[in-house]
């Protein structure tokens, strides 16, 4: 492994430390996955969880488990644009 040292603005960093925090892995580790999601390389595959996480923020949707994206679909959008 190599070492290096990178800047990142406050907010990225807290951001970083409390999703690290959150998966019990390193700083470090979710730089490693970030370039190798971007920039290509082996990738384990990614978990049940990660996938709806990410389609759930592809269709703008950060609120509770999801269950009511189609009935609150127009508010979701509102607020989003709103932003």
């Amino acid at each position: 492994m190599e070492r290096t040292q990178i800047s990142l603005e406050p907010e990225q960093a807290e951001r970083l430390r409390r999703l690290a925090k959150e998966r019990g892995v390193s700083m470090a580790h979710l730089v490693r996955e970030a370039i190798e999601r971007t920039y290509g390389g082996p990738l384990a595959a990614p978990t049940r969880a990660e996938l709806w996480a990410r389609a759930m923020s592809a269709v703008g949707c950060g609120h509770g488990d999801g269950a009511n994206v189609a009935e609150n679909h127009d508010d979701y959008l509102d607020e989003i644009y709103a932003s």
